[in-house]
């Protein structure tokens, strides 16, 4: 058995995970989510706000406490879309470094390409979901970028990380509490191009399951259970209607900032880009609808923090 820690640094949140891995199956010892909106901003400016890298500096030194205490082995931190289109992005790997390399020596934050993002993402979430259900097409919808996998249990097919996500289209087109009718237009025409690209390049029409990963397809899961409180027992590997769906993103994009925050699975972070995550997820419906004849999303709280994890240890044993 050996004890790995793993985190991801993305636009909106960073996120951690401590667990135990034995023969490649895991075992959760902690795991933590923080909203620290890294990425406030970078798709106006191009570089990160001062504020936002002392935000994700202080989330990081509690992650650091946490991992000297577990006693984990190995580290491995990757940052995605944000880090990516950042200027300045020498300074947050900087900031990584001074809090990372005192617990294990070399450690610093990463950048992986859209690919090693997607595929880590279906490694953590494709584990245990019943081979009949296969091919998968797993979606990462994250702040800054959207992830889409399909594969089966035998790996990866196609892959493609598409340049649209909860902040940035909520930053670009979602000006007004709560939107109009015209930039919830605008918006759904932004989205459905930037995903044009993505399912050019990955045949989605071969899947037969659609499998969510992050934080805004958990939320409106929760939304859509008509859950009182956030509860990732209830949400992992729960499965949501087509038609639930849409009710559920139409009400949210048709809410008031202080109607969404009110909402008991509505984590405080979420509340201003989860309109702009409803659209992107409208948009991924009617093509999987279309394309592949799937009626119904399936919810994943193990997703790329898993994957990483997984990443870091060492090849379970084979007979």
């Amino acid at each position: 058995m050996t004890r790995v820690a793993a985190i991801d640094c993305g636009t909106n949140s960073i996120r951690l995970l401590v667990a135990d891995i034995d023969d490649g199956v895991l075992t959760d010892v902690a795991r933590e989510m923080r909203v620290v909106r890294l990425g406030q901003g970078v798709d106006a400016t191009g570089s990160f706000a001062p504020e936002a890298i002392e935000r994700t500096r202080v989330a990081l030194a509690e992650y650091a406490e946490i991992i000297r205490s577990s006693g984990a082995s190995a580290l491995r931190m990757v940052a995605t879309s944000a880090t990516r289109d950042a200027s300045n992005r020498e300074d947050f790997f900087a900031m990584t470094r001074e809090i990372l390399d005192p617990i294990v020596p070399g450690s610093v934050a990463e950048v992986i390409t859209g690919d090693e993002e997607a595929r880590l993402s279906f490694a953590g979430a494709v584990g245990e979901l019943s081979s009949g259900d296969a091919p998968f097409v797993v979606v990462d919808l994250g702040g800054g970028s959207t992830e889409l996998v399909l594969g089966d249990a035998d790996g990866v097919e196609a892959a493609y990380s598409a340049d649209i996500g909860c902040v940035r289209l909520t930053e670009r087109c979602l000006p007004s509490d709560p939107p109009t009718d015209e930039e919830i237009a605008a918006a759904r025409a932004f989205a459905g191009e930037r995903l044009q690209v993505a399912f050019d390049a990955v045949p989605v029409e071969k899947a037969r399951t659609w499998v969510g990963v992050a934080g805004t397809m958990t939320t409106l899961a929760a939304l859509g259970l008509e859950l009182e409180q956030y509860d990732p027992n209830a949400i992992h590997l729960s499965r949501i209607s087509f038609a639930k769906l849409r009710q559920v993103c139409d009400g949210l994009l048709h809410m008031t900032h202080d109607e969404r925050a009110a909402l008991g699975p509505m984590h405080p972070g979420r509340v201003d880009v989860i309109g702009g995550g409803s659209l992107v997820t409208l948009a991924l419906a009617d093509e999987f609808a279309r394309r592949a004849g799937i009626d119904e999303l399936v919810v994943s709280e193990h997703d790329i923090l898993d994957g990483i994890a997984l990443s870091v240890a060492p090849p379970p044993v084979r007979a």
